[in-house]
């Protein structure tokens, strides 16, 4: 069952009034590659990484006093452990792009997420140095992403648990990963 839930949106951010599911793991639904590629789905797609840091200042302007350290479901993590993944992450993203168009079918490096985000800079540390990060990796991956011709995103990587990834498949994987966890900081209200 999809529960609407309006958020205003400013101008080329994401639309944050797509239907939440009730599942509190996938806010957004579970994560898919889209095989019909376009150039407008990529344009969206690019919008919504370029918007990520401006939609994430607006959806923590939503989160209730104390809400930074309030889990967005049982077993989840807080807010405050969110975003400072969404840094951890994002610094992959922008790595794993530039080693696809940089190398011949890189073998992409994973890492525990669960255990980075117990380490004391997500824990415990204030938002401000995440959100610097989330601004110039989104400024200079959406720099790289808006100059790739049709046939670099079709460049290859290995990923060791989701086999080949085109850059098209990292894009769109990390378009969700920004609606995904912004649904997450909006279940916390």
């Amino acid at each position: 069952m999809l529960l609407p839930r309006p958020v205003a949106a400013q101008p080329g951010g994401l639309e944050l009034s797509e239907n939440l599911t009730m599942d509190p793991r996938y806010p957004v639904g579970k994560f898919s590659v889209d095989s019909d590629v376009t150039a407008d789905k990529r344009q969206q797609w690019i919008a919504q990484i370029a918007s990520l840091p401006a939609d994430l200042e607006r959806a923590l302007g939503a989160v209730p006093d104390g809400g930074l350290d309030r889990c967005y479901r049982e077993g989840g993590w807080t807010v405050r452990q969110v975003v400072h993944h969404l840094a951890d992450s994002h610094l992959n993203a922008y790595t794993r792009v530039k080693l696809a168009l940089t190398e011949e079918s890189p073998m992409l490096k994973t890492y525990d997420e669960q255990s980075w985000a117990e380490l004391p800079d997500a824990r415990d540390a204030q938002l401000e140095p995440s959100l610097a990060i989330l601004s110039g990796v989104h400024t200079r991956l959406t720099m790289v992403l808006k100059s790739l011709t049709p046939a670099q995103f079709t460049r290859i990587a290995q990923h060791p648990a989701n086999g080949q990834m085109t850059i098209d498949s990292l894009l769109q994987m990390y378009a969700w990963h920004c609606r995904h966890h912004l649904g997450h900081i909006g279940l916390v209200r």
